[in-house]
């Protein structure tokens, strides 16, 4: 019973380190670029949702290495615009990558 518990718990202990660093599997190169980027993209969300000519809510915000990409729906090809340019005037974003999609 107490070797199946270290098992159970060595296990455990294993998925949890490989799930937690799968950050830096994506493209990273360290936690030091995983946190820059998780600031980038909490910074582009916060403008786009301060922004009167964004929908915030509805656009999706990731960061990978400095790049933006953003995904969701626009309202509008002024809306998708502007959600690129509040976007590249945020510290830290080197390129966007402006994958919304214009709603009829």
């Amino acid at each position: 019973m107490k070797q199946t518990r270290t098992i159970a718990l060595a296990i455990l202990t294993g998925l949890t380190l490989a799930t937690s660093g799968c950050a830096v599997w994506r493209g990273q190169t360290n936690a030091g670029q995983y946190v820059q980027d998780r600031e980038i993209s909490t910074a582009v969300k916060a403008k786009l949702l301060e922004d009167k000519d964004t929908g915030g809510m509805s656009i999706n915000v990731d960061a990978l290495n400095g790049t933006v990409a953003l995904s969701g729906f626009a309202k509008s090809q002024h809306e998708k615009d502007e959600a690129s340019r509040v976007a590249a005037s945020t510290k830290g974003v080197r390129e966007v990558r402006n994958n919304l999609i214009v709603r009829p």
